[in-house]
């Protein structure tokens, strides 16, 4: 199969296409056939350096995919072939995303929304779990509450954003103002820019913060936050506060998650959660796809097509 690995850590140049054998799903595992495949910022930084993951032999990278079940594994009872999924698949251990061919557990997958193609439905899993995850599972967000998301226009940001409006919260996002009509779109009530504005001058008595800039945005996040209020760094614990003031703090790593995938589906079909797709590029062209991520200039996702090759822009 056609795989695209790291010959060794460093830029984008270091992605080398190349043929690999083709995986056998073990027990409890399920096959896919990969038809996309979407691109994080985890992905370049571990290229950069191997960080994090416990690598195999061959260093293959991608974590996000949309495809079909090619064959089950002993056991396994969820999928049957011809069925087509999304998932996240062994997060974070090595999952070789970027390939014709991936197996993981069953249950780190889940039915593809019927109402998107796999370029879309490749965009959401690790992204849409992390802003599931940190807004459902650790924060708790109820309806009335307030967010702000770090990043608004990122990967995780977009998500984040629809999925507090869907679970009823005022969402506050920063943006430069370029990506600004994108977000209302989404749901955003209300946008700082933040090339001209500095966020804690502009917004006040948050419940959530969710960081995905790290730096200092974590220590100046807590002068907005009302008391009991919760931040949530998503980059790593590095950027957690070392001092919060009696805030609660924290760093979350996404985790596969069959329920959460579930939910994201559902919030698909309702219409209240759809992936926003930058630059869509053939899997040869991977390491085109981690210049432009790592320029932090894309609205959205990135996603690299495997099945057959095509290239789109702003879609």
């Amino acid at each position: 199969m056609r795989a695209v690995v790291v010959s060794q850590w460093g830029g984008p140049e270091v992605l080398t296409e190349t043929e690999l054998e083709r995986p056998e799903p073990g027990m409890g595992e399920i096959l896919v056939r990969v038809h996309a495949a979407g691109v994080n910022p985890v992905d370049w930084k571990t290229r950069a350096s191997g960080a994090l993951i416990p690598w195999g032999p061959v260093p293959a990278v991608g974590w996000d995919v949309s495809g079909t079940v090619e064959a089950v594994g002993p056991g396994v009872t969820l999928f049957q072939p011809g069925d087509e999924v999304f998932g996240m698949p062994r997060f974070p251990a090595q999952a070789g995303g970027y390939a014709e061919y991936v197996t993981a557990t069953a249950r780190h997958f889940a039915r593809k929304p019927a109402g998107l193609d796999h370029v879309q439905a490749a965009a959401l899993p690790l992204a849409a779990l992390t802003a599931w995850q940190a807004l459902n599972d650790t924060a708790g967000l109820r309806a009335g509450q307030r967010v702000l998301v770090h990043a608004a226009a990122g990967g995780v940001g977009h998500f984040a954003v629809q999925i507090a409006k869907a679970l009823g919260a005022y969402v506050i996002g920063t943006a430069s103002a370029a990506k600004h009509d994108v977000l209302r779109a989404l749901g955003a009530d209300e946008l700082i820019d933040y090339r001209t504005t500095d966020f804690e001058d502009a917004v006040s008595e948050v419940d959530v913060v969710i960081d995905a800039v790290g730096g200092d945005y974590g220590v100046r996040s807590l002068k907005v936050l009302r008391p009991g209020g919760h931040l949530i760094t998503l980059n790593g614990p590095d950027d957690v506060p070392a001092d919060a003031g009696g805030f609660r703090t924290g760093w979350t790593l996404v985790e596969p998650d069959y329920a959460g995938l579930k939910a994201i589906a559902a919030l698909v079909a309702d219409g209240k959660l759809r992936p926003v797709i930058d630059t869509v590029l053939p899997l040869e062209q991977a390491a085109r796809a981690h210049e432009l991520g790592e320029q932090g200039r894309t609205t959205g996702k990135i996603v690299l097509t495997v099945a057959q090759a095509q290239t789109q822009t702003r879609a």
